[in-house]
């Protein structure tokens, strides 16, 4: 398969989780989980995770630990791939 890339701009502390759409690259991610001791990146990762289809362990998080903005690695699945299925989320 291969690995992915994934940029996200989170939105703690919402009422619920979910996809909350895209601006150009970027896929805006709203979670109810606070950002307190990693709790919104370890949500984010749940979240998305499952959402699509996949193991919590083929998901790292590359960058953005204390920001907003985050770059999301995804093992097994190809960019388009990855694209469509949260395409499909929308």
């Amino acid at each position: 398969m291969g690995q992915a890339r994934l940029q996200i701009r989170l939105n703690p502390r919402s009422s619920r989780d979910r996809l909350a759409g895209r601006e150009g690259d970027v896929w805006r991610v709203s979670l109810a989980a606070p950002p307190v001791d990693g709790q919104a990146n370890q949500s984010l990762l749940r979240f998305l995770a499952k959402s699509l289809g996949l193991s919590p362990s083929s998901l790292t998080l590359a960058q953005g630990r204390a920001s907003r903005r985050k770059l999301v690695l995804v093992d097994g699945l190809g960019q388009e791939e990855l694209e469509r299925r949260l395409e499909g989320l929308l």
